[in-house]
């Protein structure tokens, strides 16, 4: 059916539990690209730091529990997920006094709310499995393969809760094709009971801005943005830092750590311990203004995921984040992330401390390098791994199970893009050729003051014969 523009459309659950909403960025602009269909949308997650219990927020209707302390070991993993669980059931009921929803979408990890799905399915709610996450895949990368009865048997609960989610949801979303692969494999399903949608950044909304703080220039700032768990690798990008400040002499070599995790700590401790302190910065959580600001301030985005069972088939979000601010970045060579990054990242091979500083050092050394890969990256991001194409393929998804339909975008379509952000700082025109490379070379360092022909000179002094194709960089 086709609803009137002032019809309230069908009523939407989304549950999270690993993080905040609109922290979750993906989940955000799930909820955003259906509040834009017509759709009305409720989300139970925990509270953040300062969190309110309830709020609504662009619409979306927002339900928060206090998280279970962190978990350790089986047991503690075990609290957790039956505390999150339960508190969640009960936050469903809160919703559903609040009016009828339709669809429930859990988004994983854990592969634990199948079972409440089931229960609402006799008052008729639907059950969609928005898949973020392989957890026997996790588990293996944390634990190694399993051994002895105890692992053997964790592993395979794993693998059952995980088969239980696809077989019970009425359709699977997942955020590649290696994990639409799993879905039809593992899970039983039929490639067309499983729509793959990436978690490619809105490029309209998120593009760089000329920082507020310039930062000195000569300086060369590395930038991480993510979570900061044991299998994030975040502990490789120190020892990357450590060797270039301390065996090569890159003394003007800095980083910025965006984020948090369960090795925030233990990370803020091994920087002490490598003398690192004077170079190495922790942010801790930041919303989305704080990122633009150091993103478009870095010069030089770093993925430090290892390869393990389950990076190697993730797409990392910060690799398209970077590539959304223009930068150049350097990983660990994973299957998906040259899917993202293509011929806009240098790729070492995990786990090469050296190789991957390498690869930094012919960045600090070649601006010019460091500015093609930048635009290449931006106008990959923009033309291929783009939101909006994606927010179309999800709400088919709704539109097709709940009959659902008005005609319009799932992302609104927006006039010439605004000058400034909401804070007041200008977007850098990335229509303007000249006004481009002259950001690409300074990134926020104090102004550099040159001519247009001096600044075409840095970028791309070779002849074009003689330059060399990014894909073999």
């Amino acid at each position: 059916m086709t609803a009137a523009a002032g019809t309230p459309g069908p009523h939407i659950l989304i549950i999270v539990q690993n993080l905040p909403v609109p922290l979750d960025r993906r989940v955000w602009l799930e909820c955003q690209a259906l509040i834009t269909r017509g759709y009305r949308v409720s989300v139970i997650c925990p509270k953040g730091p300062g969190d309110p219990a309830f709020e609504r927020l662009d619409g979306v209707d927002i339900y928060k529990y206090a998280p279970a302390p962190e978990a350790e070991g089986l047991l503690g993993f075990a609290w957790e997920f039956a505390y999150s669980w339960i508190r969640t059931a009960w936050l469903s009921l809160k919703v559903r006094r609040a009016g009828r929803f339709d669809v429930i979408q859990a988004c994983n990890p854990p592969d634990t709310f199948w079972l409440l799905a089931l229960l609402w399915r006799v008052a008729g709610v639907s059950f969609v499995y928005d898949h973020h996450d392989l957890n026997p895949e996790l588990f293996r990368s944390r634990f190694g393969e399993p051994e002895g009865f105890l692992k053997k048997l964790e592993y395979r609960m794993l693998l059952w809760l995980e088969r239980r989610s696809f077989r019970t949801a009425a359709h699977v979303i997942s955020t590649n094709e290696s994990y639409k692969a799993k879905a039809v494999e593992r899970g039983d399903r039929r490639p067309d009971e499983v729509t793959v949608v990436r978690s490619g950044p809105d490029t309209m909304q998120m593009r760089p801005i000329h920082p507020e703080n310039p930062r000195p220039l000569g300086t060369i700032n590395l930038v991480y943005v993510g979570i900061m768990g044991p299998q994030d690798g975040v502990d490789q990008l120190l020892h990357v830092v450590d060797e270039l400040v301390h065996r090569r002499g890159r003394r003007n070599v800095t980083a910025t750590l965006l984020g948090f995790g369960d090795c925030l700590e233990a990370l803020k401790a091994e920087t002490l311990a490598l003398r690192l302190h004077d170079h190495v910065t922790f942010t801790g959580r930041v919303d989305r203004a704080q990122m633009a600001e150091y993103l478009s301030r870095g010069d030089i985005g770093v993925c430090p995921d290892l390869k393990t069972p389950l990076n190697d088939v993730s797409t990392m979000n910060k690799t398209m984040e970077y590539m959304a601010y223009a930068l150049p970045s350097v990983a660990f060579d994973l299957i998906e992330t040259r899917v993202s990054g293509a011929d806009a990242v240098l790729y070492a091979p995990s786990g090469d401390i050296s190789g991957f500083a390498d690869h930094i050092e012919r960045l600090i050394d070649d601006p010019g390098l460091r500015s093609r890969m930048g635009r290449a990256a931006r106008e990959r991001v923009a033309s291929t791994l783009d939101w909006r194409p994606q927010a179309e393929a999800y709400v088919d998804v709704y539109d097709a199970l709940t009959g659902h339909h008005r005609d319009c975008p799932a992302v609104p379509v927006t006039g010439s893009a605004p000058e400034f952000d909401a804070r007041g700082r200008r977007y850098v025109d990335l229509h303007d050729d000249d006004a481009l490379e002259h950001y690409l070379l300074d990134r926020g360092a104090t102004s550099l003051t040159v001519t247009t022909g001096e600044i075409r000179q840095m970028i791309d002094p070779a002849p074009v014969e003689d330059r060399t194709p990014l894909a073999s960089a």
